[in-house]
């Protein structure tokens, strides 16, 4: 625990006394460059992947939809119907 008055003491000389109250996080965690860096490069990847799982799953339609239509045509030539 780090808390309390201290003071610096130079050539025979002394400061005034800085009062210091500390408080220390119970729950965290210490973050430095390798830990920011792999979470940019595991977001990049997962995003990456997903855009590409949306694009695959989306370019499955085009393919059923360039076949001839299944419906029939009840009436010929577009007449109104009464």
């Amino acid at each position: 625990d780090p808390r309390g008055s201290y003071a610096c003491a130079a050539n025979n000389q002394r400061s005034p006394y800085l009062q210091l109250h500390y408080r220390m996080c119970q729950n965290c965690i210490e973050v430095d460059a390798p830990t920011i860096s792999g979470i940019v490069l595991a977001d990049l990847v997962a995003t990456i992947f997903l855009a590409v799982a949306v694009y695959c799953i989306s370019g499955q339609d085009r393919r059923y939809m360039s076949r001839a239509s299944d419906r029939q045509n009840l009436i010929a030539n577009e007449q109104l119907y009464q």
